[in-house]
């Protein structure tokens, strides 16, 4: 059907409600609006759905998010796994709690029991909840760091990660078979909890979170020691990290934690910072101001469903508050907890370290220097949950940290999916241990630049809305593909990663596979240390250009990071 006519079947069917009829109704002689609403549906992807929250195709409604869930429902019980049931969360978004419930009650109607957190929590301990009840599969109802507008749905699989080939395609054929909404089921809520289907996900899962986090302390008698000491601002930016993140430092011993008050309280609005995202300058006005009030040695922020944490702390030379990037947050964890390792003599001969191809090649020097496997993974959290499983199951390796330049971590395997929570605990951890020997946490990162380099990034995003955006994009990225570059900013291209074909080229004419699954991807090996990529995001109406170089200071690596930046933009015109 054309677009209209789907408007036209949305606005005539009894199957939605007369309140949705009548205000797409209201829009009737908007023909640029019903296009945009129904040119499409909105895409269950790999990582499930996300869009603006309204009526229509291509909208977060409660009928895209009810067939979501028959879609995985079918799949679930193709899988004979009805029985386990479905662990549900859900963040602090505007119809959060209504989508999480829709989907419990979509379950419920095909049988499947439903585990459903009774308040807002972090997407990180859906992720723990999801093995901790034993359940088949889970959903977090999130639109991470997005605006306002904005609310999304991800799939988890058994093992706690997101889902991954080939379930992923599985579970999208199962959904985009649904064209006719009638099929999809549901039922009454009061009748699925006396059927014993609808089931409120009680406190002991909260307990049980927390004591994970505190298993990954490993200088006790310093957080003892230092718990009055060391200061911190914290803000959730409206969201779900304020009850979880404040408990766990409270329970280990930090003393002198101050949340910004006008952040603390969750709100779908998120009217003081708009956008909520830890990675923007602006989302930390308020919690720096607090931080200058306070004198804190470092100052966190977490995502609405804490999954990305942001960090700033004091230079001590100049006692500014300096902004970490999220490679270096993941950088300065990981330093930490292999040097402490490695003092104690506890990093095993099989370690890994695991990151994904867009992130700092300053993870491959300190895996390296800790003879620790460094794996590489696609653009996405769950590839590096998916090795974690791998690791126990084949026992290869065992997991020493993961992170993404995204602004996400994983320290232990107690999740599996990025950890705010835990790496707001590991900072605080390392602050002290570092303010102890009369260092701040920007003094420990620049003595990580001394040791191993100077290595530096940056992601240029560029954003294309609409349909004729999406073929720009495309275009984008063909151009690339098709006439790759043999030099990028000055630095000679050793390799072009095609992982969209799966083709590595070499320099001199060699192919390979590239070793990872297929991926609109294209990746630049150049020389010295430096790269490119460029992908479309995942989430959002956006091509993404990461790049990094490796400078012999920080002016050095900044005049060369800008050069490759503007010659990469230049040839994407």
């Amino acid at each position: 059907m054309s677009y209209l006519e789907t408007y036209n079947e949305w606005c005539e069917n009894l199957y939605f409600t007369e309140e949705t009829r009548e205000e797409l109704k209201s829009i009737k002689d908007n023909d640029k609006e019903i296009e945009d609403r129904f040119y499409k549906e909105l895409e269950f992807g790999t990582g499930g759905l996300r869009g603006v929250i309204g009526n229509g195709t291509n909208r977060m409604n409660i009928y895209t998010v009810r067939k979501a869930t028959q879609g995985l429902a079918n799949f679930i019980i193709k899988e004979n796994g009805q029985e386990k049931g479905v662990a549900i969360a859900y963040d602090s978004r505007r119809m959060s709690p209504e989508f999480a419930d829709e989907a419990a009650l979509c379950l419920c109607a095909n049988g499947i029991k439903a585990y459903v957190f009774p308040s807002l929590r972090p997407t990180p301990e859906l992720s723990f909840a999801v093995r901790e009840l034993g359940c088949i599969a889970g959903i977090v109802v999130t639109a991470s760091h997005n605006p306002p507008e904005y609310n999304g749905y991800k799939v988890y699989w058994e093992d706690g990660a997101q889902v991954t080939y080939p379930k992923d395609v599985e579970i999208i054929a199962e959904v985009r078979a649904i064209t006719d909404y009638n099929v999809v089921k549901t039922m009454d809520k009061e009748e699925a909890s006396k059927a014993g289907l609808y089931n409120v996900v009680g406190s002991d899962i909260d307990d049980k979170y927390i004591a994970a986090l505190k298993k990954q302390v490993i200088n006790p008698d310093v957080i003892k020691e230092m718990g009055d000491n060391l200061v911190a601002v914290y803000t959730p930016l409206h969201g779900t990290g304020n009850i979880p993140a404040r408990r766990v430092l409270k329970e280990v011993g930090f003393n002198k934690i101050y949340v910004v008050p006008e952040q603390e309280m969750p709100d779908g609005n998120f009217p003081t910072v708009g956008y909520p995202n830890p990675e923007d300058a602006k989302a930390f006005a308020l919690a720096l101001a607090l931080g200058k009030e306070k004198d804190a040695d470092l100052v966190l922020a977490t995502d609405p469903d804490a999954d990305r944490l942001g960090v700033y702390a004091k230079d001590s030379k100049t006692g500014e508050y300096m902004a970490f990037t999220g490679n270096m947050s993941g950088m300065l964890i990981a330093e930490y907890i292999l040097s402490q390792k490695q003092e104690k003599n506890a990093i095993p001969s099989n370690g890994a370290l695991v990151k994904t191809i867009v992130s700092t090649n300053l993870a491959d020097v300190i895996a390296d220097n800790y003879n620790l496997k460094l794996i590489e993974v696609l653009t996405g959290f769950k590839y590096i949950g998916e090795q974690i499983k791998w690791f126990e199951e084949n026992n290869t390796y065992e997991y020493m940290f993961g992170f993404e330049e995204s602004y996400g971590c994983l320290v232990g395997t107690h999740a599996r999916d990025k950890d705010a929570i835990v790496a707001v605990l590991m900072l605080c951890e390392a602050a002290a241990y570092y303010k102890k020997k009369g260092l701040t946490l920007w003094d420990q990162m620049l003595n990580i630049y001394e040791k191993y380099g100077y290595f530096k990034e940056t992601l240029v995003s560029i954003e294309k809305k609409g349909v004729t955006g999406i073929k720009e994009i495309r275009d984008m990225l063909d151009k690339l593909r098709k006439n790759p570059p043999k030099e990028i900013g000055g630095y000679k291209v050793l390799s072009f990663r095609d992982y969209g074909n799966r083709v590595t080229t070499f320099a001199d004419g060699t192919k390979a596979d590239t070793g990872l699954p297929k991926s609109n991807v294209l990746y630049f090996e150049l020389e010295d240390n430096a790269w490119c990529c460029a992908r479309p995001s995942g989430t959002e109406p956006k091509v993404k250009f990461y790049m990094g170089v490796k400078g012999s200071d920080f002016e050095d690596a900044t005049n060369k990071l800008e050069t490759l930046k503007n010659d990469m933009m230049e040839l994407v015109k």
